[in-house]
Order: C-alpha cells, then sequence, then structure tokens
C-alpha cells in the first residue's frame, strides 16, 4: 500500500490513516444471471469494460495523492462513488476525495463531498473529520477583515457544530482554536465598522457596534478596545455616566490594559472618575459576560 501520509501532520495525518483503514478489501466483479440476446449481451459487456475494480481506482486515488496530483486523485474517487454506489468503497473514496479536494484548495468541492459523507455517514468513524474538512475548508477562504466576513462566519457555525457533536475526537481542540480565531474576526469587522462611524461623528451607530462586540463576542481580544470605545463615544454624547461605566467594565477586567490607561485619562484629563454602573444595567451584564468567557 502506498504511504500517502507521509507529508501530512496532526489531525490530517491521523484521519488520512483511519480513512485508508480496511482499503485492502477483496473486490471481485461478476455478472450473474446471464441475459439472453444479442444486443443485451453487448450492452452488459459494454457497461463490464467501463467499470474499473473499486479497489483498482482506490489505489490508483492513492497514487496520484502521494504524486501530488490532487486532481486526479479526486477524479478516481468520484469513479468509485459513481461506479460502485451504496458500497463500503464509496463511503472510504468519499471522505478521500473531500480530502484531495481540500489539499488542492478546490474548497468548495472539498465541502460538498464532506456534506454528502455526513448526510449518508453521520454515525461513521470519519463524520467528525467531513466536520473538521467542512470548517477548514471556510476558514481557509477568510479574508481580511476589511471585506465580508462570510466566510469567518461559516467557519464558526462548522467548528461549533464539530465540537458539540465530537468533544472527544482528535480535532476538536483544533476546532476550538479556528472557532476562537472566526469569532475574533467577525468581531475585528464590528470594530472597524464602529470606527468608522466615530471618526464621522456618529456616535449612536458607534456605540451599537462596539456594544454588539461585548454582547456577542465577549471572548474575544476586541473587547478592550470596543470598551475604551464605548467611553469615547458616550463622553463625545455628553452620557457621563454611561462614559465612567464603561471605563469601569474595563478596569475590572483589563486593569492593565493599555486602552483603560486611555480611557482612565480621558476621564481624569475632565475630573471624572471610572465608575460601576447600576445593578441590572447593560454595564453590570456585560461585566459578567466578559468574566464568563475570560
Amino acid at each position: 500500500m502506498i504511504d500517502a501520509t507521509r507529508h501530512l501532520a496532526g489531525p490530517l495525518k491521523s484521519a488520512f490513516r483511519l480513512a485508508m483503514v480496511g482499503t485492502v478489501l477483496s473486490a471481485t466483479l461478476g455478472l450473474s444471471g446471464c441475459m439472453s440476446g444479442g444486443d443485451n449481451d453487448v450492452d452488459v459487456l459494454a457497461l463490464a469494460a467501463e467499470t474499473d475494480p473499486p479497489d483498482v481506482l482506490y489505489n490508483q486515488g492513492l497514487a496520484n495523492l502521494e504524486g501530488g496530483r490532487l486532481g486526479e486523485a479526486s477524479k478516481k474517487f468520484e469513479a468509485i462513488d459513481r461506479q460502485h454506489p451504496y458500497t463500503e468503497w464509496a463511503r472510504k473514496a468519499l471522505i478521500m476525495q473531500a480530502f484531495a479536494s481540500y489539499r488542492g484548495g478546490n474548497y468548495d468541492d472539498a465541502e460538498t463531498a464532506a456534506k454528502r459523507y455526513i448526510a449518508l455517514y453521520p454515525d461513521s468513524d470519519d463524520a467528525a473529520y467531513a466536520e473538521y474538512i467542512v470548517g477548514l475548508s471556510h476558514y481557509r477562504q477568510i479574508p481580511d477583515v476589511t471585506r465580508d466576513q462570510k466566510q469567518a462566519a461559516y467557519t464558526a457555525t462548522a467548528m461549533r457544530a464539530l465540537m458539540e457533536r465530537f468533544p472527544d475526537t482528535a480535532y476538536a481542540e483544533d476546532a476550538k482554536s479556528k472557532l476562537r480565531i472566526a469569532r475574533d474576526q467577525l468581531a475585528g469587522k464590528e470594530m472597524l465598522v464602529g470606527r468608522y462611524y466615530l471618526e464621522r461623528r456618529d456616535y449612536l451607530a458607534a456605540i451599537n457596534r462596539f456594544k454588539n462586540v461585548v454582547d456577542v463576542y465577549p471572548d474575544t481580544r476586541q473587547v478592550e478596545e470596543a470598551l475604551a470605545r464605548l467611553t469615547e463615544s458616550y463622553y463625545a454624547m455628553g452620557l457621563i455616566r454611561e462614559a465612567q461605566a464603561s471605563a469601569s467594565v474595563l478596569g475590572q477586567n483589563f486593569p492593565d490594559s493599555p486602552w483603560y490607561h486611555d480611557s482612565y485619562t480621558l476621564l481624569k484629563g475632565h475630573g471624572l472618575e471610572p465608575r460601576e454602573g447600576a445593578s441590572g444595567s447593560w454595564f453590570a451584564e456585560a461585566t459578567k459576560k466578559i468574566t464568563g468567557a475570560s
């Protein structure tokens, strides 16, 4: 058997080896119930000539994968599914097709194959890896924060699904890391828009964006700046108590943050200090969210 895992590492290598378990299966092709009539005999023989044994196709796929011919590998695995549907060979080939497409940067094809695998074999050993491929396919397409972040949102959804369905697999820890990165990217986009409004003195629109970061993404690195920007925005609007409360939340959770230093300096320069918000207020709830997320 060709070792196609030599250049892989980590969860991908483990998944690849799992997908190859049991590939040395006996595969015999036979024609039963012979059909009478010349035309029918020709049709059967023609069909047999066009159908390759699944083990041959599978090993050809592995050889192409080892040789870096990822497109050809995908075609071989796809041929097994087409010529030998609903067989054990087809099941193994489908997850390998998803893997080969992902490695080749064909993320849409990888996602399609992986989702089809999940739909057909939700309880198989490789279902977790299929979920992982779906998440990775979106993760690799996350653009910089200035652009639309739908791929980050898709990544977060897929990685969260993996963690919930398969918390004890080898992929769960990496899924958690990539979920955190995707959420930070989404929060970063909110901050970008919020700063845009702040620069144009549209303070109410800016506040809505910064509050959304605290409410939805309290576990991201964007929270410190969001609270500082809230302090700045509230103060600019003349909402002094809100500005003091925002700075207080920031100071309670990130006392050594340079963002807290800036907020404290802003208030102190006008004879003010951070002050806790009333019990039950948004600021009190924000403190609970941030504390619970850390």
